[in-house]
């Protein structure tokens, strides 16, 4: 394992990537608590972890206190903790209630307590917090985002239920979709059903969980249409209205943009839906830029995503087709208004940006002008709403973009590639995020439906990449043997800093040195989501150290489990939640075919200690 980050090395996180950028320029991020979480390991075994927080600086040191029983809290280390965020206190007595809480120390000063967490007597020796859920009748859980919906520093879930659905290649009448909002105690804080007139499957709702005009309070955005019911009961449009066809589909009627009120649900406004349909078979067939399809099943491919387009504030972009035409629409949502920023539409098959798009897109500055890009699969959209660059690889089911190769300058991307009809070219690339250079490529002519990129072998810099055809990749193009049997999604859960595999209800260690895979964790009683994607509910950083939560289903679809790791690290690092590619990360995370979040710097073996984010934190005005 490479050396190059001691121990005591207080590594933060670069959000804006240094090139010139103005110091002022500072993102608004949400507040957040510090996160403290107690793990019952057993035989007296209390496994303690916190967030190091974005604003704080390099050099801050924390220390541990805690109360057993009504007795007065004690600091449970000698000298203020440096190291990792996490502690293992030993011989704790499970029979009482245990109480915890951090005190960070800056310059030698201590500051006040954080947040506490209390352990209650007797409590199980598990490492994962049971979410019980209300279901609508017939509905099971499906894809999560998280977001702060009462400033309290902590995340509530926001839950996309699901009952009958249909892919978009498939005709048939669907359930609507059902969004709720739970606190991580399992309350129920409300529900948005978006009615009839919207079409259940993985490729129609995309929400996005944000808080978008910076008042400590995330807003939820979504597709809606006559019929919605938000969270108050109040329906928007007309709900006697039914649009959908005999074949299902619904390709008539008003479509609209919705914003609604984090804290109860309530829509605060509503406009049109951009693009609206317009041509129904414009939208392209299979081979990308070619065909026609007047079944509705282009037309109706939308993904979303949310960007700092200004450097500052969040913007929400909504967008629809990825297989012919194109458009992104940019929203801002500030001081209870709905503008629209700007509008980018390929309009037809001529334009090279059309039929370029994915199932999935991702988030990051690109060009390190402090403003964020939009990777649309094998094209990239300026902050401006123009086209940044196009590499011509047609559509694909997967890209990811970080700084995946630290020998170079900014940012790389990896994506696979579709082969349909009479298109050729290759399965697997590596380009350049900033100008679409394409470094290298493989699988050529080859179908890939599915690829990774992660850093899970130290015996090469950079990360390693592999699809579902052929072997893996180093971050320089060379073949370096066979490839993990898994595609999903990448998770850090151990004590190192190479990511771990997560692939339903399992965490696994690449052994680079058997090309075999071991298990971490292994949910029992837990399932994945979405068929063989095998995805979870949401992974995230959601509270303690650095290391990502996965959120599953339970087996019987009533509750929700959140697992968290218990194993020790030596690195420290701020909250991933704080790194603002990262964030945005997990807003995207559910959009059509699910991908693994990414930081916005390299996070692996031999990495180097990043910068502090340029951020800042806005916290919620008590009512």
């Amino acid at each position: 394992m490479n050396q190059l980050l001691p121990k005591a090395c207080a590594i933060a996180f670069i959000a804006l990537l240094g090139f010139g950028i103005k110091a002022s320029a500072q993102r608004q991020m949400e507040y957040l608590d510090r996160g403290l979480v107690a793990i019952n390991q057993g035989s007296g075994k209390v496994f303690l972890s916190w967030r190091m927080l974005g604003t704080e600086p390099d050099n801050v040191a924390y220390n541990l206190y805690h109360q057993v029983g009504s007795k007065p809290a004690v600091k449970v280390n000698v000298a203020p903790l440096t190291e990792a965020t996490s502690y293992t206190e030993e011989r704790v007595d499970s029979t009482v209630n245990n109480t915890w809480f951090v005190k960070a120390v800056v310059n030698n000063k201590e500051e006040s307590a954080g947040k506490n967490y209390t352990l209650a007597a007797h409590a199980p020796t598990q490492q994962y917090w049971q979410l019980p859920l209300k279901n609508p009748q017939g509905y099971i859980p499906n894809d999560a985002s998280v977001g702060d919906l009462d400033g309290d520093g902590q995340y509530e879930i926001i839950l996309h239920q699901t009952g009958r659905g249909r892919d978009n290649s498939s005709a048939g009448l669907t359930d609507p979709p059902i969004l709720q909002a739970y606190k991580l105690d399992g309350t129920l804080l409300w529900e948005i059903n978006l009615g009839h007139n919207i079409r259940e499957g993985a490729h129609y709702t995309q929400f996005m969980v944000y808080d978008l005009d910076g008042d400590g309070i995330a807003e939820i955005a979504c597709k809606t249409a006559d019929g919605t019911i938000d969270g108050k009961g109040k329906v928007i449009g007309d709900s006697t209205k039914h649009y959908a066809n005999a074949q299902g589909r619904i390709l008539d009627g008003p479509e609209y943009l919705t914003i609604f009120n984090g804290r109860t649900g309530a829509a605060m406004e509503t406009t049109n839906y951009l693009p609206t349909r317009g041509n129904i078979g414009g939208w392209g067939g299979r081979g990308g830029n070619g065909g026609n399809d007047n079944s509705g099943n282009r037309v109706d491919r939308f993904l979303a995503c949310v960007a700092y387009l200004d450097g500052v504030h969040p913007s929400v972009v909504m967008c629809r087709g990825y297989y012919g035409r194109t458009v992104l629409a940019a929203w801002d949502w500030r001081g209870g208004k709905l503008t629209s920023r700007w509008v980018f539409d390929t309009k037809d098959g001529a334009n090279p940006y059309s039929g370029m798009g994915n199932h999935n897109l991702t988030v990051a500055d690109v060009d390190a002008d402090g403003k964020d890009e939009i990777v649309y699969g094998s094209m990239c959209v300026d902050d401006n709403g123009k086209g940044l660059y196009t590499t011509d690889l047609r559509h694909g089911d997967a890209v990811h973009v970080s700084d995946l190769d630290p020998s170079r300058p900014g940012l790389e991307a990896f994506g696979v590639h579709e082969i349909e009809e009479n298109t050729k070219g290759p399965g697997i690339a590596f380009f350049d995020a900033r100008t679409g250079e394409i470094l290298w490529k493989g699988a050529p002519d080859e179908d890939v439906g599915r690829g990774m990129s992660a850093d899970i072998d130290p015996r090469y810099p950079g990360v390693e990449n592999w699809g579902n055809i052929e072997g893996l990749y180093s971050a320089k193009g060379e073949s370096i043997g066979a490839a993990p049997r898994t595609i999903n999604f990448g998770i850090w859960w151990d004590g190192d800093l190479l990511r771990e595999l997560l692939d339903g209800n399992r965490v696994m260690k690449w052994d680079y040195q058997n090309s075999k895979l071991n298990n971490l964790l292994v949910a029992t009683g837990c399932q994945s989501n979405n068929g063989t994607k095998s995805t979870p509910t949401l992974s995230a950083d959601l509270f303690g150290d650095w290391r990502e939560e996965v959120i599953l289903r339970a087996n019987d679809n009533q509750s929700l489990r959140i697992y968290t790791t218990t194993i020790p690290t030596q690195y420290r690092f701020r909250t991933l939640m704080h790194d603002p590619q990262y964030r945005l990360s997990i807003a995207w995370q559910n959009v059509g075919y699910n991908q693994p979040p990414y930081t916005s710097f390299f996070l692996g073996d031999g990495m180097k200690a990043p910068a502090k984010p340029n951020i800042v934190v806005v916290k919620a005005k008590e009512k």
